[in-house]
């Protein structure tokens, strides 16, 4: 068994800025993460021409700011740069191929035991650490919906959007894209611009903004309630999309920002893919009731046959998958139980980062207060 004072699981976003808040305050501190890398999630399961989807002043980790010359919106392989830029300033402790078995207090010595198998050497390890930190968030695996008939053999090519890079390969293909979120509506977009014949699948309401009205809105959030900004953003994207609805989208009956505090859904940032559904180059459907083969029918009827599908379905927590208790921090779905900002403390020395869904700016307000906590305690 190996003695650390504060174990963190995750080697994400959230898992690095906790670390590097703790190493900041002197606080010995140790990241396990099952992938061989950090920042799995962003170095293998995304596309290629992701951007951050907000502007860069929202999405700094703690103490290292983005290069001053850096672009507004964040590109993919600029936001791993940074990544590698942060973990090598903070010199953070990080041990690759650790999948933790289970987490659990151990009343006798009041402390976490933390049980990891070591994917590389076949090897159970046990940790014990006064404090434990759950930095896996709410992104660990894709969601493959249910409910569905006939989704599980589809007779074409099916995969999860974080199996998606791009789309070369499915050029002179007819493609369709579950789900109109930022993935969906981008991988759509992505699709259109190599050759593939594309539809896209609502799948419920939605907001759609741009990179412009976004950041707006995030700025007026500083000075403003969403009762007053919501339907600001909600007039500016009326102005700037027309209505919605008759190319088979519908709004929410909350605004775009306080929908994102109630249920962590942010609005969908728009591309260029609305230009290409109102020429009518991409598609739009309403929800899949059934499939047949490479036949999807639809809620309105129509039938139509497509060689791949991409689910842009979303991810979930796997938190409930190895940690024993922390009953007070997150429900049976592993989602954080408390409302911000009172999410991220537990008992027993227990702390979650990154399950407040708000994004990058909300795992650093957790990890600078999970390490002033644990500081202070330690006085």
């Amino acid at each position: 068994m190996e003695e650390i004072l504060v174990v963190i699981v995750g080697a994400g976003p959230a898992g690095l800025a906790t670390s590097a808040c703790l190493t900041y305050m002197n606080i010995p501190n140790l990241v396990l993460e099952r992938e061989d890398c950090y920042a799995s999630l962003w170095k293998k399961r995304t596309y290629d021409r992701l951007k951050l989807h907000l502007g860069k002043q929202f999405c700094e980790l703690p103490h290292l700011p983005f290069p001053t010359d850096a672009p507004t919106f964040i590109p993919k392989n600029g936001f791993i740069s940074y990544l590698d830029d942060y973990v090598s300033h903070f010199r953070l402790n990080i041990r690759y191929c650790r999948s933790v078995e289970s987490a659990f207090f151990d009343e006798g010595s009041k402390k976490w035991r933390v049980v990891v198998e070591n994917k590389a050497s076949n090897v159970t390890e046990v940790y014990s650490s006064k404090y434990l930190v759950v930095a896996t968030g709410e992104n660990s695996e894709g969601v493959i919906p249910d409910g569905v008939p006939g989704l599980d053999s589809f007779q074409g090519k099916c995969l999860h959007s974080s199996k998606y890079e791009n789309g070369e390969v499915f050029r002179g293909k007819d493609v369709l894209v579950v789900g109109c979120g930022n993935s969906g509506m981008e991988i759509g977009f992505d699709l259109y611009n190599h050759g593939a014949h594309t539809s896209i699948v609502a799948r419920g309401p939605v907001h759609m903004v741009n990179k412009d009205i976004v950041l707006m809105g995030m700025i007026m959030l500083q000075y403003l309630p969403c009762s007053i900004v919501d339907p600001i953003i909600q007039m500016m994207s009326r102005y700037k999309f027309g209505d919605l609805s008759k190319y088979g989208f519908q709004k929410p009956k909350e605004g775009p920002f306080s929908l994102k505090l109630i249920t962590g859904r942010s609005p969908t940032i728009d591309v260029g893919a609305i230009e290409k559904i109102k020429s009518g180059e991409i598609q739009v459907f309403p929800p899949i009731t059934s499939v047949n083969g490479k036949k999807i029918k639809f809620e309105n009827g129509k039938i139509n046959s497509f060689d791949a599908v991409i689910l842009a379905t979303g991810y979930k927590s796997t938190v409930r998958n190895w940690l024993k208790g922390g009953n007070e921090l997150f429900d049976d779905r592993g989602m954080s139980k408390q409302s911000f900002p009172n999410h991220w403390k537990g008992s027993n020395g227990l702390y979650c980062a990154g399950f407040s869904s708000r994004g990058l700016a909300g795992i650093s307000s957790d990890a600078k207060n999970i390490a002033t906590d644990i500081s202070f305690v330690m006085e």
